[in-house]
């Protein structure tokens, strides 16, 4: 039997840092497999490569790499895996008072403040703005403290200044800071990341977290602004749109292979979601590759 507990994952400075900075080639990153969770502020940017986001309540696929800010205790899953494809990850976490606690309340910083408040609902960064600071995160690896901080700064600029964010939770997900509240929360995110391609009754969600199915619901909704309906179909649809992309595969395939057992069903969910149906959404992947 799978274990569905949250991990709350304690993140140590890089040697004579005030923060941490970490690059892995292609899939070496595979610590943080399961939801996760913790008070450091995490920027990630993906060197190409094809993957599912999952930040909060919200789930996503990315294309050719990813630029990603996550807010202090904001839970989310790891990026990359073996199928990704991607060739490097770099991963930066820092406290929110990591230059002291009142730094980020001057005049000079109130952009950067602002920024990473909004992080709280998670930002992806597209366009020009992944390119260009995707480049100045990976330059950060040969400076030296100093000029490593200095670098980090204007990254945080940069990213306050751009107009290429996308809030990935803009539907609000306002995770609950009782410790109780995050552990259930987490532990319905992995349950849902594990069996998603089965059948999931709400009968045994709820009582992975000792609740009644109403109790259960009522929270739920509370915290992600979803039903619980709603956030495994969209979970099983971002795997759909993911299986479209990277396998020659039948759609009814797909739909199956997605968690879906109606095909009519999957259907309308599809154009509903992405706004076309799923033979379309593949033919204008496949117009875009060339």
């Amino acid at each position: 039997m799978k274990h569905f507990a949250p991990s709350f994952e304690v993140i140590v400075p890089s040697f004579g840092s005030s923060f941490t900075y970490a690059s892995y080639t292609e899939n070496t990153n595979n610590k943080s497999d399961i939801w996760h969770y913790h008070p450091e502020i995490e920027l990630v940017y993906i060197q190409g490569g094809t993957g599912k986001r999952q930040i909060g309540s919200h789930i996503s696929y990315y294309s050719d790499g990813d630029l990603i800010l996550i807010g202090s205790n904001l839970p989310h899953c790891g990026f990359t895996n073996d199928q990704t494809g991607n060739k490097v990850e770099t991963v930066i976490q820092m406290r929110p008072d990591f230059l002291g606690e009142s730094f980020f309340d001057i005049v000079e910083m109130k952009k950067i403040n602002k920024l990473l408040q909004e992080a709280r609902v998670g930002i992806a960064f597209t366009n020009e703005t992944k390119k260009r600071v995707g480049e100045q995160i990976e330059q950060m690896k040969s400076k030296a403290a100093f000029e490593k901080l200095l670098l980090f700064l204007k990254i945080l600029n940069d990213l306050a200044h751009s107009k290429d964010g996308v809030y990935l939770n803009a539907d609000g997900f306002s995770l609950v800071t009782q410790v109780q509240d995050n552990d259930k929360i987490n532990i319905v995110f992995n349950f849902v990341k594990d069996r998603f391609q089965e059948p999931i009754a709400l009968e045994e969600v709820a009582t992975l977290v000792s609740m009644t199915v109403p109790s259960f619901c009522r929270f739920f909704k509370k915290i992600t602004n979803k039903t619980f309906t709603t956030f495994v179909n969209e979970y099983r649809l971002v795997h759909a749109c993911k299986l479209l992309s990277e396998k020659p595969i039948s759609i009814t395939t797909i739909c199956f292979e997605s968690g879906f057992n109606n095909f009519s069903h999957f259907n309308k969910l599809f154009k509903d979601y992405t706004g076309k149906s799923a033979s379309q959404y593949r033919n204008e992947l496949k117009n875009v590759m060339k």
